[in-house]
């Protein structure tokens, strides 16, 4: 174990390294790390203008030495000694960051320990490999090197298991946490806060590792930022990874000639661009969230390939509307959705803050990129290219983010489409870009841009699903006539969002409320439409005022003849709040829950249970509950009572326990049920659930009137329409109302059959007024000439009325229009018969 200090000057030298390389502590500290060990691979001039890891003209490496990137490398090398065929080394080498000289960490151990014709416990490969050791042996020259159809870690290619260091992350291990606590035993003596410092960035930076292998690897990827070597005379170019330079003076490195100088890509610089994008594969795409995927793409690259790296995706692509339609130009918008950087903070969020919403100007490298989706690399951005990028944009002054920084802009595509694209940026004491770094940034676009587009592709899906599960979902209102509704829904299926779970709560004659919900059998899109036709077809069937049972036999009719296999459940229960009761049908669903005010307890109603919607010819039975101001009538789906493996009445017992709990709104009681309720994991299955608080309406809000067919009753209803109003306390609705009663009454003059026309007033936080007549033709706009003397009434309860409408039924029709109030009623009573 060895640290070198920013100079490359040796700042501490271990017994092991004593024993390896056969300098003393004396007289190594203190001496440049290159001329002690083989770990010139890790080491690069700190000149202006020389490049990492180069030779000069003599093949010797400069003073001023430094350790390449910000993570770690490593290698394998020879030194001459006194065994035959000197020293045989792997290293590894950390950069360390924090107080203190030392600056990198190298850890060397002598490779002939591993070979597998030593006797080591490695010796366990068959005698075929073993002959091939002895085999290349018999290959050497007279210099003592390898013939080059000869493998360069000892054996012919591919019959011989290789050597070499690598890195892996420390997690990787079975006892990783026992592992890391010998780490101390071999770093230096020193204290515990420098030890612990350098222990996390050694599992952080990776654990080092011998790997092994029966066959040569092949580069896939360029190298990573390493020059390529001349090609002239023999010998003029560095060590290559697996065949390091001997020397004639014992501890000296000097150059020999590369036994294969066709490979001019040194093998651990290879490595490492392999292992950085298979790290950002296996990093990015764990979510099909778009944000997250954003995120995790942008920081995958910082800091080991970049310094800086900002994501912009088109405002098709981040809102879900799915592929976008032609080429990008510059009119196209790019939102700017996540910025990674190891600048100091701050820096950038003024000028480039993320969520900004920009289109880019034609003359600037970032509109050449998303045009021609090819990467665009700038090696070094001068005073003047910087000038004038920073020129194109208005009131943002670039160039103290971009000046003297090296740029390179990768597009984000899918399907030959520029989805967005990263800019990547280097600061000038780093490397510079080049062609194989344009080329590796390319490989993690094309890498990232997948992900991307299937967390496009689900966010899009996921949009259309929710927008058709909302559609066919009612708007429900907080306030119907006599009681208040909460309603709460939940998809079951995480893919698709889309069920055949639904409820609904219908306006009806008489200040009643028709309360429905129901389950279609199954999941997904087809489920969801036949849920859509069946609530449709229930609330067509409602307004018609048939009875609970005769409804569900309707609708068992239709879900026949709809054609489809598919069953449903049902539960439909109208709400009558001047009877206070309750008429209640079934057809297969679960029981209701009824929350007594009186008592605060929850009850399971005991009602017949008629067949599934579709099994066809069952009969159906209506129940009718009598019910008290204030109690609360619960119904929901199966989805959230039914645990799997368990039974159903635990999930109504626990449904009975968390409504009766005490909640300050409906809202909020609601929210308790599903928090006690949909705890577990996994959950498949939808849940609707809708609660009714019946509030009941007092008779004293309540005036009921029967007119004879006279046409001077439209005058008597007239006066009693604002006598009872006024008894209500509410004077400035009687014009109004007036109005529209005898618009009403005079229709129904004209078309009833018996002697007598219906006329109810209903005071809650509107006024309701309905007239009722025994002709069952519903009442219809017409369209009124000029010329003519009838027609115009419901116009005119159209133009006043808030809400109106008309509802039949086999024994006559109710006409009947709601009037806002403009101030809250005082209850002064009235009579309820006239």
């Amino acid at each position: 174990m060895v640290v070198v200090d920013g100079d490359g000057l040796v700042s501490h030298w271990s017994t092991g390294a004593r024993r390896l390389f056969g300098h003393s502590r004396d007289e190594a500290v203190g001496q440049p790390a290159s001329d002690l060990m083989p770990v010139a691979g890790a080491l690069a001039r700190n000149e202006q203008g020389v490049a990492h890891g180069t030779y000069d003209a003599d093949g010797e490496l400069g003073p001023g030495l430094h350790l390449r990137g910000l993570y770690p490398t490593s290698g394998r090398a020879k030194v001459s000694g006194p065994g035959p065929g000197g020293l045989d080394v792997l290293w590894w080498a950390y950069p360390l960051v924090g107080p203190g000289p030392g600056r990198h960490l190298f850890l060397a151990a002598d490779a002939a320990r591993f070979r597998a014709d030593s006797g080591t416990p490695y010796d366990q490969e068959t005698h075929a490999n073993r002959d091939a050791h002895r085999d290349a042996d018999a290959h050497r020259d007279a210099d003592g090197n390898r013939d080059a159809d000869v493998d360069r870690e000892g054996g012919a290619r591919g019959d011989v298991l290789r050597v070499s260091p690598g890195f892996a992350l420390h997690t990787e291990f079975p006892d990783s946490d026992a592992l890391a606590r010998r780490l101390p035993d071999i770093l230096p003596n020193m204290g515990p806060a420098e030890s612990g410092r350098i222990i996390a960035q050694v599992l952080e930076l990776g654990y080092p590792v011998l790997e092994f292998s029966h066959q040569e690897r092949v580069p896939v990827t360029p190298d990573w930022g390493v020059p390529r070597r001349a090609q002239g005379r023999a010998g003029a170019g560095g060590p290559r990874s697996g065949t390091a330079p001997t020397d004639t003076v014992p501890g000296r490195l000097r150059r020999t000639a590369a036994p294969r100088p066709q490979l001019d890509l040194e093998y651990a610089e290879v490595r490492e661009r392999l292992e950085f994008l298979n790290e950002v594969s296996g990093r990015i795409g764990s979510s099909l969230d778009l944000a997250t995927t954003i995120r995790e793409v942008t920081s995958a690259a910082v800091p080991r390939f970049t310094d800086f790296a900002g994501t912009h995706l088109r405002a098709a692509v981040l809102a879900g509307e799915g592929f976008p339609d032609g080429p990008p130009d510059v009119t196209t918008v790019w939102h700017r959705v996540w910025v990674e950087h190891n600048d100091e903070p701050g820096r950038w969020d003024d000028t480039v803050p993320v969520g900004e919403a920009i289109a880019f100007p034609e003359h600037t490298p970032f509109f050449q990129c998303m045009v021609t989706g090819e990467p665009v690399l700038i090696p070094r951005i001068g005073e003047e290219m910087g000038n004038r990028i920073s020129g194109e944009f208005e009131k943002r002054d670039l160039r103290p983010l971009i000046n003297h920084r090296s740029m390179l802009l990768v597009p984000l595509k899918a399907r030959d489409v520029v989805l967005g694209f990263m800019v990547l940026m280097r600061r000038p004491d780093r490397e510079p870009f080049d062609d194989m770094d344009r080329t590796t940034g390319a490989e993690l676009a094309a890498r990232a841009g997948l992900v991307l587009d299937n967390a496009r592709m689900y966010t899009h899906q996921e949009n259309v699903a929710e927008t058709l599960q909302d559609s066919m979902l009612p708007r429900v209102g907080p306030r119907m006539a006599g009681c208040d509704i909460a309603t709460r829904y939940l998809p079951g299926a995480r893919l698709g969002r889309v069920g055949g779970d639904w409820f609904d709560a219908v306006k009806l004659p008489g200040s009643r409320t028709a309360l429905v919900v129901g389950d279609v059998m199954g999941h997904g899109l087809k489920s969801a439409a036949m849920m859509g036709q069946l609530r449709t077809a229930v609330r067509t069937m409602a307004t018609m005022e048939m009875p609970p049972a005769q409804l569900l036999r309707n609708l068992d009719d239709v879900a026949q003849r709809l054609g489809e296999t598919y069953l449903a459940t049902c539960l439909y229960a109208v709400y009558d709040p001047i009877r206070s009761e309750l008429q209640i049908a079934n057809a297969g669903h679960i029981p209701p829950v009824l929350v007594r005010a009186e008592d605060g307890g929850a009850d399971v109603l005991d009602l017949p249970t008629g067949a599934p919607i579709g099994v066809g010819g069952v009969a159906f039975e209506t129940a009718t509950v009598r019910v008290r101001q204030g109690d609360r009538l619960v119904l929901c789906t199966d989805g959230l009572v039914e645990v799997r493996g368990a039974d159903i009445g635990d999930g109504l017992a626990a449904l009975c326990a968390s409504a009766a709990h005490p909640a300050a709104s409906m809202d909020d009681a609601c929210d308790a049920i599903i928090r006690a309720l949909n705890t577990r994991d996994g959950r498949k299955d939808d849940v609707a659930l809708l609660m009714a608080r019946l509030n009941g309406i007092p008779g004293a809000d309540v005036a009921e009137f029967q007119l004879e067919l006279d046409p001077r009753e439209v005058a008597r209803a007239r006066r009693l329409v604002r006598g009872q109003l006024s008894a209500w306390g509410l004077p400035g609705a009687a014009e109004s109302a007036e109005l529209m009663v005898s618009e009403l009454v005079t229709n129904a003059m004209n078309h009833a059959r018996s002697h007598r026309v219906g006329l109810r007033l209903v005071r809650t936080d509107a006024l309701l007024c309905e007239v009722l007549d025994d002709e069952p033709a519903p009442a219809a706009l017409l369209d009124a000439g000029a010329e003519d003397e009838f027609g115009r009434g419901l116009r005119v309860v159209s133009s006043l009325a808030r809400e109106w409408g008309s509802s039949s039924s086999a024994r006559g029709k109710t006409v009947w229009f709601e009037q806002a109030l403009t101030r809250t009623p005082t209850r002064i009573g009235g009579p309820r018969t006239g």
